[in-house]
């Protein structure tokens, strides 16, 4: 077994239910952790069942009376000394993430790091947690908003980004007040597994009720399981568009409440006064980094007729230089994909592409022979191609890379927010009104709009999330922690008699 595994307490067979500081025993499907690496299995993590899932709710909603009575600093702090345990478990937990996720060890690394961050974040959130005070129309009485935590929030997190998500979350939820239960994605269960491990070592010195971090691996039936409980007022669901649209209906059906982060499918305007040397590392970390895995990858580039060449050569000369291979080792760019399925999936779109009538410039492939025995590791293409193509509007999973012209900026606009999806988009330009059209509301219709920078790799202290079918959630930074609470409006007579609103007269 690796050092890093055993340093991130893991074994070869784990038990996959915690309410927190207790493992228990697991009876449900039995989930084998195998690397896209090297195709060698990490361990075992044996799934939740039915059984096991209402125990950890059970013991959430017993523990969220106790933990909402702690004042938020010292929830604050609590999370600080988590943020400390992730500074020391770095190394460790970003080797598993790259390892088991497939990742290459800068992004593992980095994923951590946005953990720590969030922590930060949210421990100077604990003291921040305002409401509002506004004048009545009445003599004498006061009106305020306060903000009450909402109790249990479920975490469903998708496998690109096995550990940051739920960090996302539950650091938020947890200084507002909540308890949350976590069901991680079933292809990275280990990394779910250490998460808990330096999370409860830190609860159990700062006796944090038992219950206010749960966890239950398994399959969608536990999602189901979740999302249609209604001791769970809040689901925070990452994943596609189509398991997002089955969240949403059956949250919906009992009015409860929603944080989707789903599919993206995002562009780069190049314009014609783009700065080139700012351009290409920003397409082509966009479209590459996590193997094309990431909800917030870049997948479209909308190019000025008069740069069109200069850009595309330029992108076929730099994927001719990307180094693909073990993402331990850090002199590669790219590694795997999570799984052979995600491979089919990638070698079907660029058949399709091809039958559309696309040009292949980098024709991609699957990649075997010494070093990439896992059957998961392709090679990132760029395709030619119509915006309009079904394939083009659908979000592979892959580092597929469409490129496209136009002529005027009202055209690269439609064509960027020409798709279903709307999380990420760029625009790289040096002209100011160019720049300023495209954050305008005649603009970028999606969630995150950026200037000289790529689609991917966002800061903490923003709000993240997107639009249309991507569902309208915000998780992380700015003021996206009210998602964790209720308001309430109060109002305060301090005065002797009883005057109504609207001048209502009431004479007894």
């Amino acid at each position: 077994m690796k050092d890093f595994l055993k340093e991130l307490g893991l074994n070869e067979v784990n038990e996959g239910t915690s309410t927190g500081q207790q493992w228990l025993h697991s009876d449900g499907t039995v989930f084998e952790s195998f690397s896209p690496t090297d195709g060698k299995k990490i361990g075992e993590v044996k799934g939740s069942s039915n059984d096991n899932y209402q125990a950890v709710v059970a013991q959430a909603v017993k523990a969220f009376p106790e933990w909402r009575m702690w004042p938020a600093p010292l929830r604050g702090e609590v999370v600080r000394q988590i943020g400390e345990a992730l500074r020391e478990k770095k190394d460790a937990l970003g080797k598993l993430v790259s390892y088991e996720m497939g990742k290459s060890l800068q992004e593992g690394l980095g994923e951590v790091q946005e953990m720590i961050d969030i922590c930060d974040f949210a421990v100077g959130l604990s003291r921040q947690l305002h409401g509002l005070t506004m004048h009545s129309e009445r003599p004498k009485h006061r009106m305020y908003e306060q903000y009450h935590p909402l109790g249990v929030v479920g975490i469903i997190s998708a496998f690109n980004f096995p550990v940051a998500v739920w960090a996302w979350n539950s650091m938020m939820a947890w200084v507002c007040g909540d308890v949350c239960v976590w069901k991680p994605s079933e292809k990275v269960p280990l990394c779910a597994v250490a998460c808990m491990n330096i999370v409860a070592e830190v609860f159990e010195r700062n006796n944090v009720p038992e219950g206010v971090n749960g966890l239950v691996v398994g399959d969608y039936k536990i999602g189901e399981l979740m999302t249609s409980d209604s001791r769970v007022p809040l689901i925070s669901a990452t994943g596609s568009i189509r398991m997002g649209k089955k969240v949403g209906e059956a949250v919906g059906k009992r009015l409860a409440k929603s944080i989707l982060e789903l599919g993206g499918n995002n562009a780069i305007i190049i314009s014609e006064d783009a700065d080139f040397k700012i351009a290409i590392p920003g397409i082509v970390f966009g479209a590459v980094g996590t193997c094309g895995q990431r909800c917030t990858s870049t997948r479209r580039l909308i190019i000025h007729e008069s740069m069109y060449d200069k850009v595309k050569d330029t992108l076929v000369k730099a994927y001719g230089q990307l180094r693909i291979g073990d993402p331990l080792d850090s002199n590669n760019h790219v590694g795997p994909l999570i799984d052979t399925d995600a491979v089919a999936t990638y070698s079907a779109a660029l058949e399709t592409v091809k039958s559309s009538g696309g040009n292949l410039l980098v024709a991609g492939g699957v990649l075997d022979g010494p070093g990439y025995e896992s059957g998961c590791y392709v090679k990132p293409a760029i395709a030619e191609a119509q915006n309009s193509w079904e394939i083009v509007q659908e979000e592979t999973f892959a580092p597929i890379l469409y490129l496209m012209k136009y002529k005027t900026f009202d055209e690269a606009l439609a064509l960027q927010n020409g798709v279903r999806q709307g999380l990420s988009s760029a625009i790289m330009t040096n002209n100011m009104r160019e720049s300023e059209v495209f954050l305008s509301h005649q603009g970028s219709d999606c969630g995150i709009a950026n200037v000289n920078i790529g689609t991917s790799g966002a800061e903490i202290g923003g709000a993240f999330g997107g639009e249309k079918e991507t569902g309208g959630g915000r998780e992380s930074g700015s003021d996206a922690w009210k998602a964790y609470m209720r308001r309430q409006t109060n109002t305060i007579n301090w005065g002797t008699e009883l005057p109504l609103a609207q001048g209502i007269k009431f004479d007894l």
